[in-house]
């Protein structure tokens, strides 16, 4: 990946070879990340009964929902420090290519596609990162999409994630 599509959403540059091994389909999984992660009223509820019959494991909190839905406290990996909400899923196997492929067209599902904004300096990128970039949510709010490759409970795994930041506001006091 070059420089330049490290901050930016170069999706077409960003592809990553590998190849497909893996129990669930990445496709299914993909697809269910697009239609689902992207979503500001998504819950921990509604991500289980949207995302969990793809075969994916999810990792998922929103401290702050743009509903009236109650939060969806940290439950996975601890909270990413300056994020508010995470959706997350995995499946076995290595499979880069097809995840940044579903990250795209989650994000032109939203209307976010062309909406790029700069990765903040000294976000923390997951373990095994490939691919991250970000997205302008509104004036005040960033998203942090990530791809990549790690170890996992059958061997490799390959993540898709997408984290939304505190408002800019509230970072900067």
């Amino acid at each position: 990946m070059n420089a330049a599509c490290a901050t930016t959403l170069c999706l077409t540059t960003a592809l990553v070879a590998g190849s497909a091994v893996a129990a669930q389909d990445a496709a299914t999984v993909g697809r269910a990340f697009a239609d689902h992660c992207f979503n500001p009223r998504l819950t921990a509820q509604t991500a289980q009964a949207n995302i969990g019959p793809s075969g994916a494991r999810i990792d998922f909190y929103n401290l702050d929902p743009f509903t009236s839905a109650a939060p969806s406290p940290v439950t996975g990996r601890a909270q990413t420090i300056g994020t508010d909400r995470r959706c997350e899923v995995a499946f076995d196997g290595f499979d880069l290519q097809t995840a940044i492929k579903w990250v795209g067209l989650g994000l032109k599902q939203e209307g976010l596609a062309d909406r790029k904004a700069k990765v903040p300096e000294g976000f923390a990128r997951a373990n095994g990162t490939a691919f991250i970039a970000a997205a302008q949510l509104n004036p005040n709010r960033i998203a942090v999409v990530q791809v990549g490759a790690r170890d996992g409970a059958s061997g490799t795994e390959t993540f898709i994630n997408v984290e939304r930041l505190l408002p800019l506001d509230h970072i900067k006091q």
